[in-house]
C-alpha cells in the first residue's frame, strides 16, 4: 500500500469500534502500519469482547499491516507495553492517536465518585499514560541522533471545549485533554513531536441515545484530518485543536486573555462590581453550554 503515511508506524487506541476503528482503517489506507488497541468495553465501561481482531483483518485484507493490542491504556505499565509493542513489531513509532474512552452521563447532583474516577481515568489518564511513554521513546531517539517526525493526535470533544449539560465528568476530562495537548506541544517540539487534538462529531454508540444522531456525520468523516495531521507534511502544525463535523473543519479558539484593568495595587472589594461589569461588557459572550436552555 502507498499513500500519505507510507512507511510510518501508528498506534490508535480504542480502535475496535466507531471513530477509532475509522482512524485505524484510514491510517492503514494511507500506508501506515497500525497497532490496533482496544480493551473491549461497553459504552459505560463494562468489559466485553474486543472487535480489534476484525479491524486488523480488514486492514490485512486491503494489503496493509496491523496487529492487535488489548491494553488498558489507563494502566501505566500496560500503556508502556503498548508503545513497546509498536517498536518491537514494526521497528519504531511515528504516530500516536489517543482515542479510547467511554461515557457515564449524569447531571452534577447525581454524579457519583466512582463514575467520576472511571471516566477521568480512562480519558485523561489514558491519554497521559500513552503519551508519557511515547514521549520518552521519542526523546531517547532524538538524543541518539535518530529524531523522528513524530505526531500525536488526541481526542477532545465539544463537551470539553464548550461544556455539555449532563456530562460534567466527561466535559472535565475532555477539557483536560485539550489543555494537556497545549502543554505537550510546547514541551515536545524540541524533539520533533507535534501534538494536536481533534473534537470529532459523529454518530457512534457514545452519541446514540444521548443526542439526535439522524443528521450526524459518520465516524470515517473525521479520519482524513487525523491522517493529514499524522503525516510528515504537518510538521508546522502543533498545539492546535480542531473540530470535525462531516465536511466542516473548524479551528477552535480557546482560552486567551481578554479585556483587563490594572489598578496598580491591590483592589478594594467594594470597587470591583463596576470593574467586573465593565470587563464583561467589553468581552465577547461565551458560547452556550451544549444543552443549556
Amino acid at each position: 500500500m502507498s499513500g500519505l503515511l507510507e512507511g510510518r508506524i501508528a498506534i490508535v487506541t480504542g480502535a475496535g469500534r466507531g471513530i477509532g476503528r475509522a482512524h485505524a482503517l484510514e491510517l492503514a489506507r494511507q500506508g501506515a502500519k497500525v497497532v490496533v488497541n482496544d480493551f473491549g468495553v461497553t459504552n459505560n465501561g463494562e468489559k466485553s469482547d474486543s472487535p480489534a481482531h476484525e479491524v486488523v483483518a480488514e486492514i490485512e485484507a486491503m494489503g496493509g499491516q496491523a496487529v492487535v493490542n488489548g491494553a488498558d491504556v489507563a494502566d501505566f505499565e500496560q500503556a508502556g507495553a503498548l508503545i513497546q509493542q509498536a517498536i518491537d513489531t514494526f521497528g519504531g513509532l511515528d504516530i500516536l492517536v489517543n482515542n479510547a474512552g467511554f461515557v457515564r452521563d449524569r447531571m452534577l447532583v447525581n454524579a457519583t465518585e466512582d463514575e467520576w474516577d472511571a471516566v477521568i481515568r480512562v480519558h485523561l489518564k489514558g491519554h497521559f499514560a500513552t503519551l508519557r511513554h511515547a514521549a520518552a521513546y521519542w526523546r531517547a531517539e532524538s538524543k541518539e541522533g535518530r529524531q523522528r517526525a513524530a505526531r500525536v493526535i488526541n481526542t477532545t470533544s465539544g463537551a470539553g471545549l464548550q461544556g455539555s449539560i449532563g456530562q460534567v465528568t466527561y466535559s472535565a476530562a475532555k477539557g483536560g485533554i485539550a489543555t494537556m495537548t497545549l502543554v505537550a506541544a510546547a514541551e515536545l517540539g524540541r524533539v520533533g513531536v507535534t501534538v494536536n487534538a481533534l473534537a470529532p462529531v459523529a454518530k457512534t454508540r457514545m452519541t446514540e441515545g444521548a443526542f439526535d444522531t439522524s443528521e450526524m456525520a459518520l465516524p470515517e468523516d473525521n479520519s482524513p484530518i487525523v491522517a493529514w495531521l499524522a503525516s510528515e507534511a504537518a510538521g508546522h502544525v502543533t498545539g492546535r485543536v480542531f473540530e470535525s463535523d462531516g465536511g466542516k473543519l473548524t479551528l477552535e479558539d480557546g482560552w486567551r486573555h481578554g479585556a483587563s484593568r490594572d489598578n496598580g495595587s491591590r483592589w478594594d472589594a467594594t470597587e470591583l462590581g463596576e470593574v467586573v461589569d465593565a470587563l464583561i461588557a467589553e468581552g465577547e459572550s461565551p458560547e452556550p453550554v451544549y444543552g443549556a436552555s
